[in-house]
């Protein structure tokens, strides 16, 4: 076999001249022979399409094409040369070929459709697929995007710990992380002397950097004991979250919104050719779906008006209205979807439903959170200023139900040099379900961990 350089498929479909010598790997999609010749259509991964390459019977390697069936491996020498048939503008016309790794007829991915059930079920196998080969390139583009809008206006990237003994939320939906054997409760002789658990946010640290470099944001995996089978949640997730230092509830909803269109411009610009595929076959509405997200600014409302909204609708709920509850996700869709017709950002929730860190406003009942909704999914996006007086923080401390020593640092933020600061929680899962039109966060996670199921 040659020592040519690979070149991926990708680079060999956007070449603009023919290519004497070429070598491309993949694994095989299809092959069909006749005497003289047979069409091998090989994929790496690197685009949605695959190459055709046509090898003459006789050439080096030959001999093995009866092995090069679907989902084998391969290694082509050989010219690319524009293509003699439709759908694709170049072909290569191979000169040897070396089979590297068999796929016998147990191999799941053959020409037919798959359930996504069953996609799941061999998620070791499922990157293959044009589908989730498609989903998995636009996360890694998505992935780049957000360290380019946080990079270009002058962040600092902060890698906020994995194990933490301080439940951010206050929920106690945590994964406890011991060594003691099973039926101890003496957490003193466990590893870290105390409990410990697995993260459910980065943002409590986050802010501690905040308060000495001004603008932070982390990116890393966060988990979730939540019992919950929906098509929304799973027990580990990626969260994007940004703290900001002298900035406002208003700073604060400005960056959000700014963050999801730079984002949703960055895709199309970066993955038309996946996102096209996706319209077509996912969702239909996408791209119309997108190009107006980017393109139009966000509507703002409080609260208070969209319960008011939600309540003089007439659309029967199956979750009630009322202030005071939740929004959930039909009710956010419908603000959305129905109401404004546009992404929406409601602010100043009700201090009762929301956690301890959250600035409390003036009128005493109402705190400075806030929510970025979008259509087709609802909540993208959660944040607050942050309480940064420290008489009140410590009151909220005690209203919660939470232990001033166990947030002793957190504390000492409001003792020494306490700025008014804020930042949001952007759950990346959610937003590539929003970005790719895909339903079920199962399947915009490489390997789903959700209750019940940790394989792979």
């Amino acid at each position: 076999m040659s020592s040519l350089t690979r070149t991926p498929v990708l680079a060999a479909l956007q070449s603009t001249q023919a290519v004497e010598s070429i070598l491309v790997s993949g694994w095989v999609r299809t092959r069909r022979d006749s005497k003289a010749f047979s069409f091998l259509e090989i994929n790496d991964g690197s685009c949605l399409r695959g190459l055709q390459v046509v090898a003459d019977a006789g050439i080096p390697g030959s001999e093995h094409l009866a092995k090069m069936t679907t989902g084998a491996s391969i290694s082509v020498v050989g010219k690319l040369v524009p293509s003699q048939g439709g759908g694709q503008s170049w072909e290569v016309q191979a000169a040897e070929l070396r089979l590297l790794g068999e796929a016998d007829e147990t191999y799941p991915l053959q020409k037919k459709g798959h359930t996504p059930e069953f996609m799941r079920s061999i998620a070791h196998l499922r990157p293959r697929s044009n589908l989730y080969g498609a989903v998995f390139r636009i996360r890694s583009r998505m992935a780049f995007a957000v360290h380019a809008f946080f990079q270009e206006r002058g962040f600092v990237y902060v890698h906020t710990p994995i194990v933490t003994a301080s439940d951010c939320e206050g929920a106690g939906e945590m994964f406890r992380v011991t060594t003691l054997p099973t039926g101890e409760a003496d957490f003193a002789k466990d590893f870290f002397g105390k409990q410990s658990f697995l993260t459910v946010s980065g943002q409590l640290e986050a802010e501690t950097f905040a308060c000495a470099l001004s603008n932070v944001y982390t990116f890393g995996p966060t988990f979730r004991a939540e019992n919950s089978n929906t098509t929304r949640h799973a027990a580990e997730f990626w969260m994007i979250e940004p703290e900001m230092a002298f900035t406002d509830l208003e700073g604060d909803m400005a960056m959000a919104e700014a963050q999801v269109k730079y984002m949703v411009q960055y895709a199309l610009d970066h993955c038309t050719e996946d996102l096209e595929f996706l319209n077509k076959f996912i969702d239909k509405e996408l791209l119309q779906r997108l190009k107006f997200v980017a393109e139009r600014p966000f509507q703002r409302v409080t609260y208070d008006d969209a319960v008011e909204i939600l309540t003089k609708s007439g659309h029967a709920f199956e979750y009630p209205v009322s202030w005071g509850l939740n929004l959930q996700s039909e009710h956010e869709r419908y603000l959305t979807e129905k109401h404004f017709q546009c992404p929406v950002t409601v602010y100043n929730y009700p201090r009762e439903i929301k956690p301890f860190y959250m600035r409390l406003n003036d009128d005493g009942r109402t705190v400075t959170a806030m929510d970025v909704l979008v259509p087709g999914i609802g909540e993208l996006i959660g944040g607050s200023q942050r309480e940064e007086r420290l008489d009140v923080l410590l009151a909220n401390l005690q209203q919660h139900g939470l232990s001033e020593q166990d947030y002793w640092w957190y504390v000492d933020l409001r003792r020494y040099g306490s700025v008014p600061h804020a930042g949001y929680g952007m759950g990346f899962e959610r937003f590539l379900m929003f970005v790719t039109g895909v339903s079920n966060i199962r399947d915009v996670i490489p390997f789903a961990r959700t209750p019940g199921s940790a394989e792979f």
